[in-house]
This record gives structure tokens, sequence and C-alpha cells, in this order.
């Protein structure tokens, strides 16, 4: 069983900078919402929206980090670290589906474009752009470390020029009295996100179906063991991330003399630490006779 302990994973180590950005975020959100009915802008309620789904992705991160504090129990060998990871994918899926309902509304609104009060549209829209830039500065450092963090970044990131977009929206229609520039710009931030939501999907699902980590070749890392003294194959090998910052690696190596296996675990281990950052390791010392009733077996 492996221990549970939020404290050790990615997201855990910035768990604080998450709580500030839910609490700025849910608080803008309120006000945004309210603006966006005043006003009548598509393009404010649509960053109102990603606001939503940034409040919930927040609040999933939080939640993923309580539930990774549990201890492992013999049902759940891992305990909940893998929280952190469903709770990526629910965001990924929220705002695909989000998108398409704006997509949905500005085509409504191409057809009858309503009244919008662009005034108040541009003061709530300013606002929300120093609250999207507080929060992405505390995001910023745990972005390249957890998907949860990186999710909710990548969510600050597109309401941040969501709030740019419905700025520009406010002054064309201020200036230009071009209704039209409303639902263009909400339509616009719905698009913005997907390619970088596809890519947290893609690699959310990559984690859930146990693929190779981006960061291990696994070529490479097969070369690497059978040059250890000793070992003459190895088989059975995978490598997959459990959660951000936690990758496992399990397999066998084949050794010429089994007097020699406890060396040539001691040098595996030493490689996947040192060349591929892999703590978690699990390798069976098998020498060619075991190989060979295991090859019977499996026959």
């Amino acid at each position: 069983m492996h221990g549970g302990g939020a404290a050790g994973t990615a997201a855990a180590q910035h768990a604080g900078r998450l709580a500030w950005a839910l609490g700025l975020t849910a608080t803008y959100m309120v006000a945004e919402v309210i603006g966006g009915l005043i006003t009548g802008s598509l393009a404010l309620l649509a960053d109102a929206a990603h606001m939503m789904t940034d409040v919930g992705g927040l609040a999933l991160a939080l939640l993923a980090i309580r539930f990774a504090e549990r201890e492992a129990t013999p049902q759940r060998t891992y305990g909940y670290l893998r929280m952190e990871v469903l709770s990526a994918l629910t965001n990924a899926v929220v705002l695909l589906l989000l998108t398409v309902y704006i997509l949905y509304e500005a085509f409504q609104r191409f057809q009858a474009p309503p009244e919008i009060r662009s005034a108040p549209m541009l003061v709530v829209a300013a606002i929300g752009l120093v609250v999207n830039l507080i929060s992405m500065r505390l995001l910023a450092g745990g972005y390249s470390e957890s998907l949860n963090v990186k999710g909710a970044y990548f969510e600050v990131l597109s309401d941040m020029l969501g709030s740019i977009g419905v700025i520009v929206a406010a002054l064309l229609m201020m200036w230009k009295g071009w209704v039209l520039a409303d639902p263009i710009i909400g339509a616009g931030i719905g698009l913005f996100i997907v390619p970088r939501t596809w890519t947290l999907l893609k690699q959310v699902t990559h984690i859930l179906m146990e693929g190779t980590p981006a960061n291990v070749d696994l070529a490479i890392l097969e070369r690497k063991l059978k040059e250890i003294a000793g070992v003459t194959a190895v088989h059975d090998l995978h490598v997959w991330t459990v959660t951000s910052g936690f990758d496992a690696m399990s397999g066998h190596l084949v050794v010429d003399d089994l007097s020699r296996g406890r060396e040539a675990l001691r040098q595996a281990r030493r490689v996947l630490k040192d060349d591929f950052g892999i703590d978690h390791v699990t390798i069976q010392i098998d020498d060619e006779a075991i190989r060979a009733e295991e090859a019977v077996l499996h026959v």
C-alpha cells in the first residue's frame, strides 16, 4: 500500500496560491454576473461564465488536495492521489461544453442584437482584468508542476484575455456604435480556450490510460537498464503517472547470476531516480531459468 499525504504532491505545494485565487475569482465572478445582466453584454456574461468554471476548477483542485491527504487503504492503495487528475478532467469537459453554449448564444445575437450598456460594461471588464492579472501572478509559480494548477492558470489566462476582449468590444460600441462587436468578442472568448483545454484533456486522458509520461523515453530507459552489469534482458517494463509530480515504474530485470541481483537492483533504482526522476519503483529480479518458466506460463 502506498501511503496518502498530499504534502508531497505538486498541487499541495501550491494550495495557498489556489485558495487566494479562488477567493479573488469567486468575489469578482458575482460582480461580473451582475454586471453582465445589467448591461446585457454576451461578452461580459461569457467572461463571467469562464469565471464560474475557474471557481469550480479551483474549488475542485483544493478538494482534490484535501482528499489526497487521506491515508491509503487496502481498497485504494494509492489513497486519493488520482483525485487531482479527475478534477482536471472535469474542468476540461465543463469548459468545452460551456464554449458550445457561448457559440450558440453568439449565433442567436447575430440574428437579433440586443441593446447593450457599453459604459458600465467597460468598467466591469477593467476591474476583471486587474483581478485576472493578480490571479495569474498567484498561479504562475505552480503552472509547470501540477495539472490542476495548470488547468486553473489556463482558465484565468483565458479570462484575462476575455476581459481585454470585453474592453475592446465596449470601446467599439461606445465609439463606433458597432453592436455586433459584443457577440463576436463573446464567441472569440469561447474559441480561445478550446485548443488549450483540448491539450489539457488529452494530457489527463493519457494519465488515466496509464500512458508513459512525456518526460520518459521508454526505449532509453530500457537501454540504460540493460547497460547495468549482469543484466541480460529487461521485460514487462511499465512507467505511468499517478498524479502530477508522482511517476511510478514496474518491470523485470533478467540477470546472469541471481547473486548479482541485489547490486543490479540498487543500480537500477539509481538510474531511475537520477536520470528519470522516478522514486516509486517495483522491480522483479529474474534469471534465465525463471524467465523461461514465465514464458511457458504465458503461452
